[in-house]
């Protein structure tokens, strides 16, 4: 397909200018490393962009969150509403309101207008996931929080330079509003430099090509890339398509799974992604406002065109459909500061749409991004610092067609947000970490079984007045498979209180825990969904997977029905029982579905008298419960059971 309009540029001018616009805001990505503030930043959660006069986006970095690819125009629109003719050489905006097409308070996006001869040309945009925005809770993420007035400050579009000259009155009256002000003011003016060095390289084209050029090169860019997405979508079979995943629960209501359900459709080179009949919005911050839920379904459809360029070409081709006050259309006040919960599981669900349009590209879901939280008083320095530690971890994507998961590596959320060193992290705060590892059986089983997750455990040992929060999800709405494949590990953290011999389950979702010295915590990413019955894996796969603990040997029995024998403990080698195999197989093929109808009062009953694990309850008999307690959650395990039915039982001979 030609990469020309009908008057284009040349294909080489073209091309050049293309990969430049790419180069500029991966600069503006090095650039944010190098001189950022906080250990949040440097550690990949920012992006960047180029974008036109109008505010439609030109570029994204290579590494940049999924979670902001629909929102930067938003934000930059937003900016130019508000200010209208007063938009002058040398002013910098600063905007955060997830209300006006952002995410949540903590990504601040700095913009630059980009003027050529006085006729303003381009922005540039650095956002920014800044540790702390104030609130109730160090981290600014507190589950409870109903409304926007517990999550910190909302920062709707301002000046932070105007016409060259710093407004530092403004700059600090936003940095005192949170527990990190000289860290905030660092990332602030970290953005600020990398928003003008794409004025710096967008300038030297302009001398260069010549204006012209460069505005024409800004449609073109976008006009190639809507011409590819369509092109692709005429290549797809017209229909519609729905699906529905789901929330762990509203921790405010009785325990029950929180629906969100997509239905595309596919017209000629159209898609239209309606999301009628999702939940209404919950008391808690797992809301997402309109621009997050736009991105989610972006990303999602995106990631099945991989090789098409991403910037607002993609957006002239689909619509998409959100009723008013639900949890993908939250509105002023309500709080969205874990937009990220209902955003994956918009990315997920978009994946299990096109999973059914394009099979030889099916991918299971993926697991869920969490945070750890903890903030309270460095002990160990005389003056007795204020500290954030604020940690995620990598985990496991689905299975595929034809292969296994992708282990250990960034989330949908974000391609740059792997592990962070923790040889950065106990250098920097007073909690140490005590293991960190991948997580055998976290991956859902199938005959191409999902990536591997991770777990990882630290204690606090130089703290006072300390809390722990913890945003995550999927604890209940387990990660789960596609075409007969298995659910993969349930999220959630363990806390070990000084004087126990037992670790508390404290959940997926909670905020400011008091915690002391010498209590530790533990927590494991789930790994990816399972594709295809996992009674047609390959049993030397099996056999694999449990010489390299991706697999532990009791699972590769339970799940897979495959028996090993060990063969040498040194050298980690097993062989295969052929018979025994071939029995167990036969076996489990004709009683798992009627493990599911088993009562599930017994089942969780024989949970906690240890008869039974987390992973026999989620993977042979559907059932969940509060993984502490064995405390049974009924509506909760009627639904799950019904999900199984729907993306397991039925693909089973």
């Amino acid at each position: 397909m030609s990469v020309r309009g009908e008057k284009g540029l040349d294909p080489v001018t073209f091309e050049v200018l293309r990969n430049a616009f790419v180069s500029i805001v991966d600069q503006m990505a090095e650039q944010v490393r190098r001189t950022c503030y906080s250990f949040v930043v440097y550690n990949r959660d920012f992006s960047n962009s180029l974008l036109d006069a109008e505010g439609n986006t030109l570029a994204q970095g290579k590494q940049d969150l999924s979670a902001h690819v629909g929102t930067l125009h938003y934000k930059c629109k937003a900016v130019m509403k508000e200010f209208g003719e007063d938009i002058e050489p040398g002013d910098v905006f600063l905007i955060n309101d997830p209300y006006a097409g952002g995410t949540h308070f903590s990504d601040n996006s700095i913009l630059l207008p980009i003027f050529f001869d006085e006729e303003l040309i381009a922005w540039s945009q650095a956002n920014g996931h800044w540790a702390d925005m104030g609130g109730s809770v160090p981290g600014s993420f507190d589950v409870s929080a109903a409304d926007m007035f517990k999550e910190g400050l909302r920062v709707t579009p301002v000046k932070i330079w105007r016409r060259g000259e710093y407004c530092s009155d403004v700059a600090k009256l936003i940095a005192n509003n949170t527990r990190d002000p000289n860290a905030i003011l660092g990332d602030m003016e970290a953005q600020t430099q990398a928003a003008r060095i794409a004025e710096r390289e967008l300038l030297r084209l302009c001398a260069k090509y010549s204006v012209a050029t460069v505005k024409r090169a800004f449609q073109e860019v976008q006009d190639y890339v809507e011409r590819a997405i369509r092109h692709r979508l005429r290549e797809l079979p017209n229909g519609s398509w729905s699906t529905t995943d789901y929330l762990d629960r509203d921790p405010s209501e009785k325990e029950g799974l929180i629906p969100i359900k997509i239905k595309l459709t596919i017209e000629d080179d159209r898609a239209i992604f309606d999301l009628t009949g999702s939940h209404s919005t919950i008391k808690t911050i797992y809301n997402s406002a309109y621009g997050a839920t736009f991105s989610g379904v972006i990303s999602g459809m995106k990631t099945f065109f991989p090789e098409v360029p991403l910037n607002a070409g993609v957006y002239r081709t689909l619509s998409i459909v959100v009723p008013d006050d639900t949890i993908v259309s939250a509105r002023w006040p309500v709080a969205v500061s874990g937009f990220v919960m209902p955003f994956e599981k918009i990315m997920n669900a978009t994946f299990a749409l096109f999973s059914k349009i394009m099979p030889e590209k099916a991918l299971a879901c993926a697991f869920n991004i969490e945070y750890l939280q903890t903030g309270g008083y460095d002990i160990s320095s005389q003056a007795k610092p204020f500290f954030m530690y604020y940690d995620w971890l990598a985990g496991g994507w689905g299975g595929r067609n034809g292969k296994d998961g992708l282990s250990v590596t960034a989330s949908p959320f974000g391609v740059g947000l792997m592990a962070q060193p923790i040889e950065g992290q106990d250098r920097l705060y007073p909690v140490r970490t005590d293991s960190f590892e991948i997580s055998t059986d976290s991956a859902g089983p199938g005959k191409w079984r999902g990536g591997l997750g991770l777990e990882k455990s630290g204690t606090f040992i130089e703290v006072e007045q300390c809390v722990l929060s913890y945003l995550c999800d999927r604890e209940r709405a387990v990660v789960w498979g596609i075409e007969g494949g298995l659910p993969a590990k349930p999220h959630g953290l363990w806390l070990q209180r000084n004087g126990s011999s037992e670790e508390d389950f404290l959940g997926a979702a909670f905020s400011d825990v008091p915690v002391s010295n010498g209590e530790s915590f533990r927590r494991g990413t789930s790994g990816g969904g399972g594709y295809g019955d996992p009674l047609k894996r390959d049993p030397v796969a099996v056999m694999e997977d449990v010489e390299d603990e991706y697999v532990s040997l009791e699972r590769a029995a339970k799940d897979y029905g495959v028996v090993l024998e060990l063969v040498d403990k040194d050298k980690a080698t097993y062989k295969i029982n052929e018979k025994a195999t071939k029995a167990e197989r036969q076996r489990i093929a004709k009683n798992r579905k009627g493990w599911l109808y088993e009562e599930p009062l017994e089942i969780a009953k024989k949970y906690r008298e240890k008869k039974l694990d987390m992973y026999d309850l989620i993977r042979q008999y559907g059932v969940i419960c509060d993984w502490g307690t064995g405390e049974l959650f009924e509506d909760t395990t009627a639904e799950f059971r019904k999900l199984l039915k729907e993306r397991a039982v039925q693909y089973w001979d």
